[in-house]
């Protein structure tokens, strides 16, 4: 039970990073659209799929406080105020997202409302990231750091870094879901957004070596976990051949893959630990007969029946979208 609870949060983080990420990069880049109908033609992208990536999110949140009860009330206590902003840009650019086809005068303030929303709750999950990796004051199982005690040059790096990831996986859905002056738009931004990330993958290693993190004493002692890092930069190979020929669909899946492989470094280097290096799995799992109690609900039927939606929605919404419509 254990075991399959930590895979179950480890993938509904991971399509939550992947869904919600080409979604919050989309409001990232909405600035940068040309006019009000490259704007409708970015938001008709994401429509149909946007509420329903961030089920995702409350998916983790309830695997947290249900099954691993412990790192729940330890984040909590550690990211209270990252948390609240990260909710407070969610719902920002929710509402804007709905109440910009609402007026013509002041579309504008919702225009900034959902850009100010995506950047903000992209920049506090890259922070969070950061203060995860770089350690968090935490003293026999329990957060000792104050209200900042997340806070770090390391961390503020992660979330600027988060935020060109965010931003070049969102250009590469608007390639495979627009057209015309949008889907060029998209086609330029990348080659800048893939320099932007290969700047700032160096620039937070050599800032890692520079502090001694110490996961980069995992890659030593685990020379297995360079294979993931192998595969991001296949893809990112693949990427820009992608672009070079003009794909639609390629680029989309170069960007998951790249994001998957990111994923799959961290986690494997921080196993045992859940929260590293201070809580391990195990030491977090609530008691075995809560996690069965567990399984017979959430796992046999919440679980899948989210992935079956998931799914089928991706699915009927499939091809381009022009002007709002699909083809």
């Amino acid at each position: 039970m254990v075991e399959f609870w930590a895979g179950a949060l480890s993938i509904s983080i991971l399509l939550y990073v992947l869904l919600d990420g080409f979604d919050l990069g989309i409001g990232l880049l909405f600035p940068f659209a040309a006019g009000e109908s490259g704007r409708r033609q970015m938001l008709a992208a994401i429509s149909p799929v946007w509420d329903g990536n961030e089920t995702w999110l409350v998916i983790a949140g309830a695997i947290l406080f249900g099954a691993f009860p412990i790192v729940y009330a330890t984040l909590l206590s550690a990211f209270y105020l990252p948390l609240f902003l990260m909710l407070g840009g969610l719902i920002l650019r929710g509402v804007a997202f709905e109440f910009r086809y609402k007026t013509v005068r002041f579309r504008w303030v919702w225009d900034a409302g959902f850009v100010v929303g995506s950047y903000l709750a992209t920049f506090v999950q890259g922070t969070t990231v950061g203060a995860l990796v770089r350690g968090l004051p935490i003293v026999n199982g329990v957060y000792v750091g104050g209200s900042f005690g997340w806070a770090s040059p390391f961390a503020f790096l992660c979330g600027l870094g988060l935020c060109v990831g965010y931003a070049l996986i969102g250009a590469c859905w608007i390639v495979a879901k627009c057209a015309g002056d949008v889907r060029m738009f998209a086609q330029r931004s990348l080659p800048s957004l893939m320099v932007a990330l290969v700047s700032f993958l160096i620039a937070a290693f050599v800032y890692a070596l520079v502090i001694e993190l110490p996961v980069l004493h995992r890659w030593i002692e685990r020379p297995v976990l360079l294979a993931f890092p192998v595969i991001g930069a296949a893809a990112f190979g693949m990427l820009a051949v992608a672009l070079r020929r003009g794909h639609d669909g390629l680029p989309f899946i170069c960007g998951a893959t790249i994001f998957a492989a990111a994923f799959a470094t961290l986690a494997v280097s921080f196993l045992p630990y859940i929260v590293p290096f201070s809580i391990t799995i195990r030491e977090a799992a609530a008691p075995d007969a809560s996690l069965r109690f567990l399984f017979w609900g959430a796992g046999l039927f919440v679980l899948p029946i989210t992935l079956i939606y998931t799914g089928v929605v991706y699915f009927l919404f499939r091809g381009k979208a022009r002007g709002g419509e699909y083809s």
